[in-house]
C-alpha cells in the first residue's frame, strides 16, 4: 500500500480517546476550512494526502481534547495528573505524616481541575496548525518516528496554547481553590516544630506547563501505541497492513 495513502488510515484510530460525537462542532468547523495547497493541482495524490492527514488529525486533537477537559480528565488518569510541584514534595511528605493530608489533597485536586477547565481552549490552536500544514509537513510526519505527529503539534502549537492555556488556569486556580489550598498548607507546615516555611512556587506556571504537557502526552501515547502495538490494531485493515 502507498504510504501515503496509508497515514491516514492510521491516524484515523490512533488518537480516538472517546467518542467524536460530542466534537461535533469542532469538526465541523475544521472540515469546512480544509483546502488542498495550489501546488496540490498538479500532484493528486499528494492532495489526497494532505487532505486525508487533516481530516484523521482533526478528529484525534478532537477526541484528545474532549478527553483531558472532562471531569478527572487530568486528575483520573495517572499518565497526567498534575502533581505536587517537586519544590514542595518533602513539605508534603511531613504534612501528611503530621496529619495534613486533606491540605494536600485537596491542593492537588484542585490543580487538575484547573487545567481540566483550560484544555478545551487548545482547540482552536491545532485547527491553525492544521490549515497551515504542507505537504512538506506531511512527509515528514510520515518518515518520522513513533511521535512524529505529536511533535508536529508540539512545535506548532504548544506556545500559543500555553499563553491560552495560563490565563484561564490563573483564574481557575482561584476559583477551585487550588491558592487556598496552598495557603491552608503553608499555614499548617508552620504548626510542625521546626518545619521552617513552605517553599514559594508560581503555581500559575506550573500548573499550566503540566496542563500543557499532560495534552500532548495523550496524544503521543496514543499515537504510539497505534503504530507499535499489534493489540492496538482494532480494524482488520490496520491488522494487515501492520502484520505485514
Amino acid at each position: 500500500m502507498n504510504r501515503y495513502l496509508l497515514f491516514p488510515v492510521l491516524l484515523a484510530s490512533l488518537l480516538a480517546l472517546s467518542p467524536a460525537s460530542s466534537e461535533a462542532g469542532f469538526l465541523n468547523d475544521m472540515m469546512k476550512n480544509l483546502t488542498v495547497p495550489p501546488a496540490a493541482t498538479a500532484k493528486l495524490d499528494d492532495a489526497t494526502v494532505i487532505k486525508g492527514l487533516k481530516e484523521a488529525l482533526a478528529t484525534g486533537t478532537a477526541n484528545a481534547v474532549t478527553a483531558v477537559s472532562q471531569t478527572d480528565g487530568y486528575f483520573g488518569n495517572q499518565l497526567i495528573k498534575i502533581p505536587v510541584p517537586d519544590k514542595l514534595r518533602p513539605a508534603a511528605s511531613l504534612l501528611n505524616k503530621f496529619g495534613f493530608r486533606q491540605d494536600v489533597d485537596e491542593f492537588v485536586l484542585a490543580m487538575n481541575r484547573a487545567a481540566e477547565k483550560a484544555a478545551p481552549n487548545a482547540k482552536k490552536h491545532f485547527i491553525s496548525a492544521l490549515q497551515a500544514m504542507t505537504i512538506e509537513d506531511a512527509q515528514k510526519i510520515l518518515q518520522g518516528g513513533n511521535t512524529s505527529a505529536t511533535e508536529y503539534f508540539r512545535e506548532k502549537t504548544a506556545k500559543s496554547i500555553f499563553a491560552e492555556f495560563k490565563p484561564v488556569v490563573s483564574s481557575s486556580l482561584q476559583n477551585v481553590g487550588a491558592v487556598q489550598s496552598y495557603r491552608q498548607m503553608a499555614e499548617s507546615f508552620k504548626t510542625i516544630p521546626f518545619a521552617g516555611s513552605l517553599a514559594d512556587v508560581d503555581l500559575d506556571d506550573y500548573a499550566t506547563n503540566k496542563a500543557v504537557e499532560g495534552l500532548f502526552a495523550m496524544i503521543g501515547t496514543e499515537e504510539k501505541k497505534i503504530r507499535t502495538d499489534p493489540a492496538a490494531r482494532g480494524t482488520e485493515l490496520l491488522k494487515k497492513v501492520f502484520g505485514k
